[in-house]
C-alpha cells in the first residue's frame, strides 16, 4: 500500500458476515396487468438515499423471540423468523397486513405507530386479535446476498406478496419514516426507467426485477435463485470486488466492468493478484466473453498496487490496450504489458454509443483520473462512504487534492463509484463532508504553527499533537503524515515557511 508511510502496517480488516433480513414484493393486479409497489427512500438515510426499494429489513431481536415464544406460528415453514420479520416490517413501513382470510388490509395508523415505537408490540397485536398472521405463505422468490465491500452486509430472503384485486395502498407512520413515497410500478417500466438513469434501484433488486420481467413470480417460486448475481450499480455500471491488501476499513478494490453485454467493454482497475483475486477476475472475463462482449480497454484510476495487481498475470487471462494517464503509464513501464493510449484532461473514451471523459483529479496520487459518464463518475481514490483516503506527503498533494474533491462535487453527479466499498447515493453530501473535514482539519493545522509562534516555531510532532488535538485515538503516524501534507500544501500556498525542520507562520504584506 504505497499511500502508508513507510514503515506504518494496519491489521488487516475482515469481510463483515451478512445479516439475516426479509424484503416484501408486494404486488397487485391492475386491469391485465400487475404492479409492484416500491418506497422511495428520503434522501437523509445514510443507505441509498432517493433509491427506490422493497419494504423490509433485518430481522431483529425481538423478532427471534416472538418465533421462540410461539413455535405454533408458521411451523409448517423453516422459515419462520424471516415470516415474522417480514411482517413485521411490511406493517411498520407500509402499513399493509394479512386479515387473516387470505386478503390483505390497511392498518390503523395507531396501530402502526404502536409498532414503530416498540417492535415487540407487534406480536401483542396478534393476541389482542388486531393484527392476524393466518393463511399467510407467501412465497420465496430469491436470495440476495450483500457483495462483500458493504460493512454492513444483509443475506436477505425477498418474498413475493400477491394481493390480487385488492385495493389496499401504502401509509405512512405519524413519525419520522426513512420513505417519503410510494408508487406501484410495472416490473417492465420500472426496469425501461432504470435502464434510462432516471430512477435509482440497489443493485440486488436491479438484477431481481429483470428476473421477474423475464420470469415471472411463479417460475421464480419453483427454484428461487440464491447464487450469483452481476452487481449492476447502474446501467452499463458492472461492480466487480477483487480482494486486495488495500487499507482497512476496506478488504477489496472496486473493479468497474463498464459497457453493456453483447458489446464492448472496459474494465477500470482489475487490481487483482491473489489466487483468489485472479479465479475472480478469470470468470468474469469468461462471463464477458460468454455474453458476445470484447474487451477493447483497461483503464488504471492510478498508479497504486491495490488497484494495479499483477498485470502480469493479469495480462494472461486477458488481453487488451491499456488507458491511464501519463504518469501511471509510466510507472507501468516495468510490467510485461501492452499499452497504448495517454488519458489526459478533456479526454473521451468512447464504449460503443457511450462516452466516458477524462477529468484529473491528481491529489491523491500522481497521475490519478476519473471518469464522468451519464450514469455517474468512477471517482477511484478520491472518497469512500466509509473509512479514510489518505493523502501521501510523498507523492500526494492536498492543494490539488481539496480542489479535486470541490471540481467533483460541483459536477453534481447522480452516483459517485468508488474504488472502495458501496457506491456513493448521494455524492455531493458526501463531498462536502469531506471538505468540510479536510478544510477543518487544514485550518486546525495553520493554526497550531501560529500557535508555536510563542515557542520559536513549531516541529512536525509538535504541531500534529495540537492539530488532532480533538482526535486522540487517531494513527500516531498517520496523523503525522497527514499534517506533513497539510503543512507542504500551507508553505506550497505562502500561508507558512519551515527551515531546519521547524515550521513558523508567514506574515503575509
Amino acid at each position: 500500500m504505497s499511500e502508508l508511510p513507510e514503515g506504518v502496517e494496519l491489521p488487516s480488516a475482515e469481510v463483515a458476515k451478512p445479516r439475516p433480513s426479509a424484503a416484501a414484493v408486494i404486488s397487485r393486479n391492475s386491469g391485465e396487468d400487475m404492479e409492484i409497489l416500491l418506497c422511495h427512500r428520503v434522501s437523509e438515510v445514510p443507505s441509498f438515499p432517493d433509491f427506490w426499494a422493497f419494504p423490509g429489513g433485518g430481522i431483529s431481536r425481538v423478532d427471534r423471540k416472538v418465533a421462540e415464544s410461539n413455535p405454533s406460528w408458521f411451523s409448517e415453514r423453516e422459515d419462520r423468523e424471516w415470516l415474522i420479520a417480514l411482517l413485521r416490517e411490511m406493517l411498520e413501513e407500509v402499513g399493509v397486513a394479512p386479515d387473516g382470510n387470505g386478503e390483505f388490509v390497511n392498518v390503523e395508523v395507531e396501530i402502526i405507530d404502536r409498532v414503530n415505537e416498540d417492535k415487540s408490540e407487534w406480536s401483542k397485536l396478534v393476541f389482542e386479535n388486531k393484527l392476524s398472521i393466518d393463511n399467510f405463505n407467501p412465497p420465496l422468490i430469491t436470495q440476495r446476498t450483500t457483495p462483500p465491500v458493504a460493512p454492513i452486509r444483509h443475506r436477505n430472503r425477498f418474498y413475493h406478496v400477491a394481493t390480487g384485486d385488492n385495493s389496499i395502498e401504502p401509509k405512512f407512520p405519524s413519525g419520522r419514516t426513512e420513505f417519503d413515497e410510494f408508487q406501484w410500478w410495472k416490473p417492465n417500466e420500472l426496469l425501461d426507467a432504470w435502464l434510462s438513469h432516471e430512477v435509482k434501484l440497489p443493485p440486488p433488486q436491479v438484477t431481481l426485477i429483470r428476473d421477474i420481467v423475464d420470469l415471472g413470480f411463479s417460475e421464480l417460486a419453483k427454484n428461487p435463485p440464491s447464487g450469483y448475481h452481476r452487481i449492476e450499480y447502474a446501467n452499463g455500471v458492472e461492480l466487480v470486488p477483487i480482494p486486495t491488501d488495500t487499507l482497512p476499513p476496506a478488504t477489496h478494490t472496486d473493479c468497474y466492468v463498464l459497457g453493456h453485454p453483447g458489446g464492448s467493454r472496459i474494465l477500470v482497475d482489475p487490481a487483482a493478484r491473489s489466487i483468489e483475486a485472479l479465479e475472480i477476475l478469470r470468470n468474469k472475463v469468461a462471463e464477458i466473453e460468454e455474453s458476445g462482449s470484447k474487451i477493447i480497454g483497461t483503464v488504471f484510476t492510478h498508479k497504486h498496487p491495490d488497484h494495479i495487481g499483477d498485470l502480469g498475470k493479469i495480462s494472461k487471462i486477458y488481453h487488451a490496450p491499456i488507458f491511464a494517464s501519463e504518469e501511471t503509464l509510466s510507472f507501468l513501464e516495468r510490467y510485461p504489458s501492452r499499452w497504448s493510449r495517454i488519458l489526459r484532461e478533456g479526454g473521451n473514451i468512447e464504449i460503443d454509443d457511450e462516452t466516458w471523459s477524462v477529468i484529473e483529479t491528481h491529489g491523491h496520487c500522481p497521475g490519478h483520473i476519473c471518469l464522468v459518464g451519464e450514469a455517474g463518475i468512477v471517482s477511484g481514490d478520491n472518497a469512500v462512504l466509509f473509512g479514510t483516503i489518505l493523502v501521501p506527503s510523498s507523492d500526494g498533494n492536498m492543494n490539488e487534492y481539496l480542489a479535486g474533491l470541490e471540481r467533483l462535487r460541483d459536477l453534481d453527479p447522480s452516483l459517485l463509484f468508488p474504488g472502495h466499498g458501496p457506491m456513493v447515493a448521494n455524492p455531493r453530501r458526501l463531498l462536502t463532508r469531506y471538505l468540510n473535514h479536510r478544510k477543518k482539519r487544514h485550518l486546525r493545522v495553520l493554526n497550531a504553527v501560529k500557535v508555536m509562534e510563542d515557542y520559536g516555531g513549531g516541529t512536525l510532532e509538535s504541531i500534529t499533537r495540537e492539530a488532532y488535538a480533538d482526535t486522540p485515538d487517531a494513527h500516531p503516524n498517520l496523523a503525522m503524515d497527514q499534517t506533513y501534507s497539510h503543512l507542504l500544501a500551507l508553505e506550497e500556498s505562502g500561508n507558512i515557511r519551515q527551515g531546519d525542520g521547524i515550521w513558523i507562520f508567514q506574515t503575509r504584506e
